[in-house]
């Protein structure tokens, strides 16, 4: 085996391979930016499936380009050729230390070929606890709600607001926010869960460990949904009382003339308001049972 040492030429041999001469007469080139000279700690990181996957097809190319062997490569690499036919086939990934001895025997720098993958196109999902579903599958939700409860301090008083549900790209889910609420103070934002187990969708907010949850049908075909509130009505002085009640979203575009906030019975919209609630007992979207 010819002999090589740090920093000069390699002797020419004439008992050499011719493949090896070849690849020999080559200017070692010493990578300063991993700073890999002798003596130095190189990291034993390992590359990424792609990196290593694009590194193998570069070698494979100067080996069929300047008709070197394998072994003749990982020779010169000083690098068993075990480790190079593993990390060629895609049976180990390349790490950092093999690659920048690759790139000194062949005289090349073969990270700046790599090239940027395209991100996958594969949709993500949301987190586990939210039901692990993809943007597609709950397109669906997605949108703004008249959203209907009866008032807590008025039997025939309707309370109604919006509730908006969109995909939010950093928290990888559906999140719902609230608006034109007549009690500001109050209004909701969370994240909405779609599990495939119960049918439901669950739109929760947890703010410091205190849960208000909307439990709802999936959308009929006219895209209303029906269920359940569940949250804490405000009582004597600072006590908070534990209450449901029944819950109405329907698409604001299905509704002409809409109108927020506390509806009275005298109001132009309260029959069809009252309407949409009725149902959510009547159809049994939801059941509320007595003692």
């Amino acid at each position: 085996m010819t002999s090589f040492i740090w920093g000069k030429r390699p002797a020419r041999s004439a008992t050499a391979r011719p493949e090896v001469r070849l690849a020999l007469c080559m200017a070692v080139r010493i990578c300063e930016d991993t700073k890999a000279a002798r003596g130095c700690l190189v990291s034993e990181n390992d590359l990424s499936e792609e990196q290593s996957g694009q590194i193998a097809d570069h070698i494979r190319e100067e080996l069929a380009r300047r008709r070197i062997s394998r072994r003749g490569l990982a020779d010169l690499a000083k690098i068993s050729i075990s480790t190079l036919e593993k990390a060629l086939s895609g049976r180990r990934p390349f790490t950092l230390a093999t690659t920048i001895r690759l790139e000194e025997a062949l005289g090349i720098s073969l990270r700046a070929r790599l090239t940027t993958v395209p991100a996958s196109t594969t949709p993500r999902l949301a987190p586990g606890e939210l039901g692990y579903y993809s943007r597609p599958a709950v397109s669906g939700i997605e949108g703004t709600y008249l959203t209907l409860r009866p008032s807590f301090g008025d039997r025939d008083t309707i309370y109604a607001y919006r509730i908006e549900i969109a995909w939010d790209d950093q928290c990888s889910s559906l999140v719902f926010r609230e608006s034109e609420r007549i009690d500001v103070a109050f209004t909701q934002v969370g994240t909405v869960s779609v599990p495939n187990q119960s049918g439901h969708i669950y739109l929760v907010t947890n703010s410091n460990g205190q849960y208000r949850l909307i439990i709802v049908s999936r959308p009929t075909i006219s895209g209303e949904m029906y269920g359940i509130l569940t949250t804490l009505q405000v009582g004597r002085g600072s006590q908070l009382l534990p209450v449901s009640a029944p819950v109405a979203m329907v698409p604001t575009r299905a509704i002409k003339d809409i109108q927020f906030g506390r509806i009275l019975a005298a109001d132009r919209c309260h029959a069809l308001y009252q309407k949409y609630l009725k149902r959510t007992v009547d159809d049994q979207f939801a059941v509320f049972l007595s003692p």
